[in-house]
C-alpha cells in the first residue's frame, strides 16, 4: 500500500512517511493510491466484531506488515482505545421512531476525535521509539482536536505539541482541555482569529519544507491520513450493527445504510466516502450550521468562502474550509491530480471556486447537504430531549435535525453520527431549556491551573503568527535536543 498527492506531485510514499506529514510537499493530501474493495463474504465475516477489532481491520489494509507486524498493530489499537468509558469504546442508541445514534464521544476529551486520534498517536509513538527519534507537531483546531491532541501525546518523550485555537469561540470546556495541561511537551496558544484564520499560518509553516525536514514538523488535524483511516471504522461499525448484512449473498444484494454526519472540515465524511468506495452501499448526508460551504458546493457549485466565519451553537463546525473536500474531489474525479491542484490553488488564491456543472452533478449523486440554524439546533435537542429523554451535543443535533425533516421510512435502515459530548456545551444545553449534569471530571476542570500564550491581532497578522510559531517550533526542538524544558527558557 502506497501514497500519492491529491495534486499529483507525490507517489510512492509509505505508510510512515504520510503518518509524519502534514500537507504533501505539493500543498495536497495524502491518500492511498489504491482502494481495497471489501466483497460480502468478508463484511459477513466481520459481523458482531468489537470497534477495537474492526479498528485493526480496517487499519491492516492501509498499514503494511513490514511497517507495523499485525501482532503490534493489535496491542497499539488496544492499549489506544483502552480508556474509553463503555466497554466496546463506542456504541449505539437506538431511539424512538429508528433514531439510531452513534455515540462516538466516550474518550478523554468527550469528542470523536479521541478515537482516530489517540490510535495516531500510538502509531506515531511506535516510529520515534523504534527509531529513538522525536517529532514536533502543529495543530489548528476548531475546538475538539486540540483537547484530543494534547490529551493523547502529553508526557510522551518523543513528541512535542504546538496547538493554536480561536480564543472566544469555543467553549470552556473544549478550551480548558487545552489550557489546563500543563505538560512540558504542550504548547497552547489562543489566538484572535477563526480557525480558518489560524487554518492560513499553518498552511505556510508546513509549506517550507526546510522547516518540515530540519524540526520533524507534521499534522495531526484530519490532514493527517491516519486520522482519516481509523474513522472509516465508524461507518463499517454502523452498518454491520443496522444492517441484515449476514443475508446478503452478492454485492447487489446488500442492503444500503443512510449514514448523516455534522460536517465542518469534512473528516469523518470524507472516511464515509472511502468506505463506500471500499463497498459499503452507504447514502451520504452532510449536515452543517451557518457555515454553509459544503451545502452551498453540492446544490449550486459554489464552492467559495463566506467573507466571515460565522459563530454558532455548534462551534467545532464553524469553518469556511472543508479541507478534506479535497480528498473528496479526487476521488470523485478518477484520481485527477491535475485538475484538483487547479481547483484548489485558485480556491486558496481567492478563496472561491465553481464548480462545473457535470462535476457538480457527480457531488450531488454521492452526497446529500443540508444547513441548519441555531433556532433549528435548539428546536432538535428539545424535541429529541422530549421524545426520548435524551440529551445530544448541538453538533450532534445538526444531522439529528435531518430525522424530523425527513422522517424515517420504515424497512430502511439510517444512522446519525454523535460527535461530542452535551457535558462539552453547557451554553447551549442551558439555552435549549435542558438540565446541564456534566461529568465529574468536567467539573474538575474549573479547579486546575491553566497555560497558554495569545497571539495577538496586528496590521499583518497572518506574517505575525506564522513567525511566532516558526519560533516556537525552533526552541522547542533546540531545547529537546539540549535536554531542558521549553517553558524554563521561554520570553
Amino acid at each position: 500500500m502506497l501514497y500519492c498527492s491529491t495534486r499529483g506531485g507525490v507517489r510512492g510514499r509509505d505508510f510512515r512517511e504520510v503518518l509524519f506529514s502534514g500537507y504533501a510537499p505539493d500543498g495536497g493530501m495524502f491518500m492511498p493510491e489504491t482502494l481495497p474493495v471489501l466483497s460480502p463474504e468478508t463484511l459477513r465475516g466481520w459481523r458482531g466484531l468489537q470497534y477495537p477489532r474492526l479498528v485493526v481491520e480496517i487499519s491492516s489494509m492501509f498499514i503494511p506488515a513490514q511497517l507495523i507486524p499485525r501482532d503490534d498493530l493489535e496491542v497499539l489499537v488496544g492499549e489506544a482505545l483502552s480508556g474509553f468509558s463503555v466497554p466496546n469504546v463506542v456504541q449505539i442508541a437506538r431511539l424512538k421512531d429508528g433514531l439510531s445514534v452513534l455515540e462516538l464521544f466516550h474518550g478523554e476529551t468527550l469528542a470523536f476525535k479521541d478515537l482516530a486520534m489517540s490510535c495516531t498517536v500510538h502509531f506515531l509513538n511506535y516510529f520515534l521509539q523504534k527509531d529513538s527519534s522525536r517529532a514536533v507537531v502543529l495543530v489548528g483546531t476548531s475546538g475538539d482536536t486540540g483537547g484530543s491532541a494534547i490529551q493523547s501525546a502529553k508526557g510522551l518523550p518523543g513528541l512535542d505539541v504546538l496547538v493554536v485555537y480561536p480564543r472566544g469561540r469555543i467553549t470552556a470546556v473544549q478550551e480548558k482541555h487545552m489550557t489546563t495541561c500543563l505538560e512540558d511537551n504542550v504548547h497552547v496558544f489562543a489566538a484572535d482569529g477563526s480557525s480558518d484564520d489560524i487554518d492560513r499560518p499553518l498552511r505556510r509553516l508546513f509549506a517550507d519544507q526546510n522547516l518540515v525536514r530540519t524540526h520533524s514538523l507534521m499534522s495531526l488535524n484530519s490532514v493527517n491520513w491516519s486520522r482519516v483511516m481509523v474513522q472509516i471504522a465508524h461507518f463499517f461499525y454502523s452498518y454491520l450493527e443496522l444492517t441484515g448484512v449476514e443475508k446478503a449473498e452478492a454485492a447487489a444484494d446488500l442492503p444500503d445504510l443512510e449514514v448523516v454526519v455534522p460536517t465542518g472540515g469534512a473528516g469523518n465524511i470524507t472516511a464515509a466516502y472511502i468506505a463506500r468506495q471500499m463497498g459499503l452501499p452507504l447514502k451520504l448526508v452532510a449536515m452543517v450550521n451557518s457555515n454553509d460551504i459544503v451545502h452551498r458546493t453540492v446544490t449550486s457549485g459554489d464552492f467559495s468562502m463566506a467573507t466571515s466565519v460565522t459563530q454558532t451553537l455548534a462551534p467545532a463546525i464553524d469553518i469556511q474550509d472543508p479541507y478534506n473536500m479535497e480528498r473528496i474531489f479526487w476521488l470523485l474525479l478518477g484520481r485527477d491530480g491535475a485538475s484538483v491542484k487547479t481547483m484548489m490553488e485558485e480556491f486558496q488564491r481567492s478563496h472561491r471556486h465553481t464548480l462545473p456543472e457535470n462535476h457538480r452533478k457527480l457531488l450531488s449523486e454521492v452526497l446529500v447537504t443540508g444547513t441548519v440554524s441555531d433556532q433549528g439546533i435548539l428546536e432538535t435537542m428539545r424535541r429529541c430531549w422530549e421524545e426520548n429523554q435524551y440529551e445530544m451535543c448541538p453538533h450532534t443535533a445538526v444531522g439529528v435535525w435531518h430525522h424530523y425533516q425527513r422522517p424515517h421510512k420504515p424497512g430502511t435502515s439510517r444512522c446519525y453520527v454523535a460527535t461530542a459530548s452535551p457535558a462539552k456545551f453547557q451554553a447551549a444545553v442551558e439555552k435549549a431549556g435542558l438540565p446541564y449534569d456534566p461529568p465529574e471530571a468536567v467539573l474538575a476542570l474549573d479547579q486546575l491551573p491553566t497555560r497558554y500564550q495569545n497571539l495577538e491581532r496586528s496590521p499583518d497578522w497572518c506574517k505575525d503568527w506564522e513567525e511566532r510559531l516558526r519560533e516556537w517550533i525552533r526552541l522547542v526542538s533546540r531545547t529537546r535536543k539540549e535536554g531542558g524544558a521549553c517553558y524554563a527558557q521561554a520570553p
